[in-house]
């Protein structure tokens, strides 16, 4: 494989270089360099503690891992989120929770919550954390200091030269979108 050249600046001393999980991994992954508590409805930006040169005619793209999107409501706000070739700031992942502040009757069976308020936390990887004994929002998240968060894929970025015209080239779907096609299959 072709590996393009990316610096690396290290903001943090627990701060990750990023790895490959697997040889033919496309993305690499990125990792948490300290706790970070997300109650349900927030957003949150979860610090990775580098800085990196991306060379000119890349980006990075910041996507989801499909094991957290499946084993939470941790979603990565802005996905793709792109780092820039020329941005030279801490590389960061913007997280949702999109988990709602109600509680089910499936979830007071699950575990004893007082009031909507629990002190068990929900981990990236499906898990549970007991907190101090601090009340949280029900479906409260801990991302912890070495999680894997998400991953990052460089890839090459064309740019558009724009051309105003007074038309366009006729086609068969025209303007037809947002679901225009259907959802069968048949």
């Amino acid at each position: 494989m072709n590996a393009i050249n990316v610096k690396f600046k290290r903001l943090h001393p627990d701060a990750k270089i990023p790895q490959y999980a697997t040889e033919m991994s496309a993305g690499f992954d990125l990792v948490a360099v300290s706790d970070v508590i997300i109650a349900p409805g927030e957003t949150v930006k979860v610090p990775l503690g580098f800085a990196v040169q991306i060379p000119a005619g890349y980006e990075i793209q910041i996507r989801p891992r499909s094991g957290v999107t499946f084993k939470t409501k941790l979603r990565v706000a802005n996905s793709p989120g792109t780092a820039d070739a020329d941005y030279r700031g801490e590389v960061a992942v913007l997280i949702d929770n999109i988990a709602h502040r109600e509680i089910s009757d499936i979830d007071m069976n699950e575990r004893e919550v007082v009031y909507g308020k629990s002190s068990i936390l929900d981990t990236v990887d499906g898990e549970y954390y007991h907190g101090n004994w601090i009340d949280y929002p029900w479906k409260t998240y801990l991302i912890r200091k070495g999680d894997r968060i998400a991953q990052g894929v460089l890839a090459a970025v064309s740019r558009a030269s724009f051309e105003e015209v007074a038309e366009l080239d006729d086609t068969e779907r025209g303007d037809g979108g947002f679901g225009h096609s259907g959802v069968t299959s048949e």
